[in-house]
């Protein structure tokens, strides 16, 4: 059961504390408060965690400081839709706003190599309109000789960089606590000239440990990607670890599922499960076309494989795109062979907004008919 306060509820409160007090003494249950800082005011939902099938709602909802109640009907307590549920499903952050109903483009470098390759892909982002990006500073790979990313020392000039063309998220993956320390730190000294968008990779979304430490803090969003050899199940639960530690705002990444089923791509494409995603929780949904399909292979049509497949995921309703792009991808330290080039953004982006037209045609298309039922 989860209760939503009004908003501005005081804990100093007389009202605040006699309902804590009621609270505590239920047996059997545990509450768990969570407050959500907004520009204008704070929310406060408190999490009932137990047996609470015989707790009344309307008695429930009657307690002090109570705006509405809302019983759980999904395992995804936190991030999951439940009955009669109208919590928001999206979230801003630096400027830019996440949910259900937004689409934004991440395309940049799967791994930073040089602040000449990173300039010229800020700069072609900035004069194609766009204010988010990829850059990898910390890459983990299945080789172990391989390149591991530049690390902490390339932050500092990634993040002046995009300050000086005005990107206001970079999707940034990290593979350890100590990662999440060194961007803070970079985004000071560089007068948090952007923002960044932590990212769980596939490898670690099942890293429980590691997803506790990224819940635990509030300062930066989370996409976490789903485990390549998981059920969709296992991964939501996963996204549920970092909503359960209180970060909230969450990004689902569907990347592709590792299977030679998937032959002659990289992965699987998964793109199909963005509407399961949407209706089963209330986080935005991502989609990485880069490492589903893996190479720069083009159909007869003329079409990359690539825009293909983003197209599908944007059809289906997806929130946002990750995409790799690189100004020399024969140069690239990770991941060249599927990089598009920067002279494709322009038409990358405008096959995106064809893409999204048509979903938001199928949506009022949609709505239409529903309504004459």
């Amino acid at each position: 059961m989860i209760l939503i306060l009004t908003p501005n509820s005081n804990p100093q409160s007389p009202e605040y504390l006699q309902l804590m007090g009621y609270l505590e003494n239920l047996p059997n249950i545990r509450a768990r408060v969570h407050h959500e800082q907004g520009i204008e005011q704070q929310l406060t939902e408190i999490y009932l965690i137990g047996n609470t099938a015989a707790l009344s709602l309307d008695y429930m909802q009657s307690l002090p400081c109570v705006e509405r109640v809302v019983r759980v009907s999904e395992e995804y307590r936190v991030l999951g839709r439940h009955k009669d549920d109208g919590r928001p499903t999206h979230f801003d952050y630096n400027g830019v706003r996440f949910g259900q109903d937004t689409l934004n483009v991440f395309a940049g470098l799967c791994a930073v190599d040089t602040p000449e390759h990173v300039e010229m892909m800020m700069k072609a982002l900035r004069d194609n309109g766009q204010v988010c990006t990829r850059m990898g500073a910390y890459k983990p790979r299945t080789n172990p000789y391989a390149f591991q990313g530049h690390g902490k020392t390339c932050l500092p000039y990634v993040f002046e960089l995009a300050g000086k063309y005005g990107i206001k998220v970079i999707a940034m993956e990290i593979t350890h606590e100590s990662h999440v320390a060194e961007i803070l730190e970079a985004l000071h000294q560089t007068g948090n000239a952007t923002g960044v968008m932590l990212q769980i990779g596939t490898r670690n979304t099942q890293n429980f440990e590691l997803l506790k430490i990224v819940g635990r803090q509030n300062e930066f969003p989370v996409l976490l990607k789903r485990g390549f050899g998981i059920t969709l199940d296992e991964s939501l639960n996963a996204a549920e670890y970092l909503a359960s530690e209180g970060n909230r705002k969450v990004v689902f990444g569907l990347r592709g599922m590792k299977t030679n089923m998937g032959d002659p791509h990289r992965n699987l494409v998964d793109f199909a499960h963005v509407p399961v995603v949407k209706r089963l929780t209330r986080m935005p949904v991502c989609i990485d076309p880069s490492h589903s399909v893996g190479t720069r292979v083009m159909g007869m049509d003329g079409i990359l494989d690539i825009m293909q497949v983003v197209a599908q995921g944007v059809i289906a309703g997806a929130n946002m795109v990750l995409v790799d792009f690189h100004p020399n991808p024969s140069k690239a330290l990770v991941d060249g062979p599927q990089a598009l080039l920067l002279d494709e953004l322009p038409m990358f982006l405008e096959d995106v907004q064809i893409a999204r037209d048509a979903y938001l045609k199928r949506l009022e298309l949609a709505n239409r008919y529903q309504s004459k039922k």
